[in-house]
Order: C-alpha cells, then structure tokens, then sequence
C-alpha cells in the first residue's frame, strides 16, 4: 500500500478564522465565545463542555446566518495547493472539526476534501435551539475517525498525517504517524513530531510520505 490521509483540524488550522466566533458576532456574545475557546484550546477547560456552553450562546440566531459565515471563511495560505499535491500523490484529504458541518460542507467543496466530519447545529423552524444534535466530535471523535478512515480507505497508519492547533486535536495526533502542530498552542508544540510556525499550509508537502 502506498496512498496516504491527510487529516486537518479546521478553525485556526485549514481555516483562519474561529468560525464558531463569526457566528457569535451575529448573537452579541463574541468575546464569551472567544474566551470559552481559548481556554479550551489550551486545555484549561474540557472541549465538549466548551462546545455545549459556546452553543448555548448561539440560541436564536436565524438559519440563514449559517450560509453567511460560510461564505465568509479564509481558507488558510496553501490550504488549495496542498490538497491538490495530496491528491496527485496518491493521497487523501479530510477535516475533521469540532466546528459544525454548516459551514465545512461548502469548504469541503471549496478545496475539494475528500472526507469531512464536524458537529451539527441543531436547527428548529429557522433558529438555531443553541444545542448540537447527533453525535459530538470531541477529541476522543477526532482520533477514531482517521483510524477508520484510514482502515476503509487501505492506508497504513504510518502514512497517516494529523494536523491541529488545540488541545483537541492531541488524541488525533497521537494515533497518527506523523503529528504536525500547525501556529499551535503550547501544549501542542510540545506534543507534535513537527512544529511550523509560518502560516502557510503548502509548506506541509515536504513531510508527505514517499511512494
């Protein structure tokens, strides 16, 4: 077996922005938010208790506000060329997010994922209720699924690359073969195989397995 996965963290990481921190501008509760995810993504308080609290914030807000944020995200520097240097690899792609599925389905499109998992915001008559529905991707999510991405695609778990940034992705990273913090926070650089600080995702392609 020779392919290889590639799995990115999204907010901060594949993306610029804390997505879940645009969608709280439109509620008035930005700051809370922010300061619930730093916090979190530190490793200071539990991530899924986090999301739950952050959510919460979000009650009320129109549907519509989804396609908004949505449209609004930065795909990170080389994010696009180094999907398509996975791909013409013979690699694959995939993100996986504590973030919400709204708003990673059209980057899923946008740079051409091959997989993509998150949470989904709970949605009732057009309003968001400020609670998620189905399963919760934690970190503990986060690490099962690239081992079951990598069994049903038929890549060797040594050929296996986790990105993040936050102390949710750790778990991801450990069960992968290589681990590359990405502008992580501390508890990550200290963590991760490869640590690069530069904000440009392309640069990644020089770990990418060999044939």
């Amino acid at each position: 077996m020779t392919k290889h996965l590639v799995v990115f963290d999204v907010d901060s990481t594949l993306i610029e922005e804390e997505a879940i921190e645009l969608l709280a501008e439109f509620s008035g509760t930005r700051l809370e938010v922010a300061e619930i995810t730093t916090r979190a993504m530190a490793g200071e308080i539990d991530f899924s208790t986090s999301l739950i609290e952050r959510v919460a914030l979000l009650k009320g807000l129109d549907e519509s506000v989804l396609l908004d944020v949505a449209n609004s995200l930065t795909p990170t520097r080389g994010a696009k060329e180094l999907i398509d240097l996975i791909h013409e690899t013979d690699g694959y792609a995939a993100a996986v997010s504590g973030g919400f599925i709204q708003l990673l389905d059209p980057l899923k499109k946008q740079l051409g994922l091959d997989f993509a998992k998150a949470n989904t915001l709970e949605v009732l008559e057009g309003k968001l209720t400020g609670k998620v529905t189905g399963q919760l991707v934690d970190s503990q999510v986060k690490a099962e699924t690239l081992l079951t991405l990598a069994q049903e695609l038929n890549v060797e778990t040594d050929r296996t690359i986790a990105i993040g940034d936050g102390a949710n992705d750790l778990k991801m990273m450990r069960v992968a073969g290589l681990s590359i913090a990405f502008c992580a926070k501390q508890i990550v650089r200290d963590q991760a195989d490869v640590v690069l600080e530069t904000r440009n995702l392309e640069l990644i392609g020089a770990f990418l397995p060999k044939a």
